[in-house]
C-alpha cells in the first residue's frame, strides 16, 4: 500500500531536515514524499535536495498560501492513502506509517488518526501540550471535537468525493475539511492511541492574539457552513484545549 506524504514548505531550512529524517526513518518503506515548495530562498531547496531519494516528488514555485500549496501537493500525489507532514513537524516513532498501513488493511476504513504532542520549537524533547484524542463518534462534532489534524490519514476516495481544502479559509481550512469528511453518514475513522507527531509550537493559528481571533471566526464559519453547530460548539472546542496543558 503506497502512502503519499504531502509537505508544504516555504523558507524552513532550519526545520525541514528533521521532518524528512523522521519520514526516512520509518520502518514502512512504501511511501512517496510529495513536497510543494513556495519558492524558498533560505536554503530550503538545498536541504531538500540533500535528503531526497527516488521517492521524493519536489515542485517549487509561487502559490496562494499554505492550503493552496497542500492542495497542489495532494493533486500530484498517487497513493491510496494520503497524510500531511508539515515542515515544522516530525513523526514521533519509526512505526507510525506501518501502524497506519495496518489499520487501512480494512477496506471499510476511511481515516486513521492518532495523538499529538506540541513541543518547543528549539527543543523538540520539551513537551508544551499533550493532545490525547479519542475514538470517533458523530455526536462529538457538535461538542467541538476534531482529531489532531497533523496526525490524520485519509483514503484517497474521500478526497476524490468530497474535495480538498477550501482556500477561502486562511487558517481553519483543516477544521472545515474535518467537518466535511467526518460529518458524512457512515464515515469510518480509526483512532490509534499512540503519539503520531511532534508538532513545534508557533504555527499559523496560534502565533498571535489576532490570529487566534481570526481562527475562531473561521471556525465558526466552518461550523455553520457544514451545519454542525454554532457558538456553543465553538466555545466547547476552544475550552477543550485547556486540559492539554496539564
Amino acid at each position: 500500500m503506497l502512502l503519499s506524504i504531502v509537505t508544504a514548505v516555504w523558507n524552513r531550512a532550519d526545520t525541514v531536515a528533521d521532518a524528512v529524517h523522521s519520514l526516512r526513518s520509518q520502518d514502512w518503506s512504501d511511501w512517496e514524499h510529495v513536497v510543494q515548495d513556495g519558492g524558498s530562498t533560505d536554503g530550503t531547496l538545498e536541504v531538500l535536495a540533500e535528503h531526497a531519494d527516488h521517492r521524493t516528488r519536489l515542485e517549487s514555485g509561487r502559490d496562494g498560501g499554505l492550503y493552496d500549496a497542500i492542495n497542489r501537493g495532494l493533486a500530484r500525489s498517487t497513493g491510496e492513502v494520503v497524510g500531511l507532514l508539515h515542515s515544522d513537524d516530525l513523526y514521533a516513532a519509526p512505526d507510525i506509517l506501518s501502524s497506519v498501513a495496518a489499520a487501512f488493511e480494512d477496506p471499510e476504513v476511511d481515516a486513521v488518526y492518532g495523538d499529538l504532542l506540541y513541543v518547543a520549537r528549539a527543543d523538540t524533547s520539551k513537551v508544551i501540550r499533550t493532545w490525547h484524542s479519542r475514538p470517533f463518534r458523530p455526536a462529538l462534532l457538535r461538542r467541538g471535537w476534531m482529531p489532531p489534524h497533523p496526525t490524520l490519514f485519509l483514503r484517497r476516495r474521500i478526497l476524490d468525493r468530497l474535495g480538498t481544502f477550501d482556500t477561502s479559509y486562511r487558517i481553519a481550512a483543516d477544521y472545515d475539511a474535518v467537518l466535511r469528511y467526518f460529518g458524512q453518514p457512515g464515515f469510518r475513522a480509526v483512532h490509534l492511541p499512540k503519539t503520531f507527531v511532534h508538532m513545534r509550537v508557533g504555527g499559523e493559528s496560534n502565533r498571535s492574539l489576532e490570529r487566534i481571533l481570526k481562527k475562531s471566526r473561521e471556525d465558526y464559519r466552518a461550523l455553520r457552513s457544514n451545519r454542525v453547530g454554532g457558538l456553543p460548539t465553538l466555545l466547547a472546542k476552544n475550552a477543550s484545549k485547556i486540559g492539554q496543558f496539564f
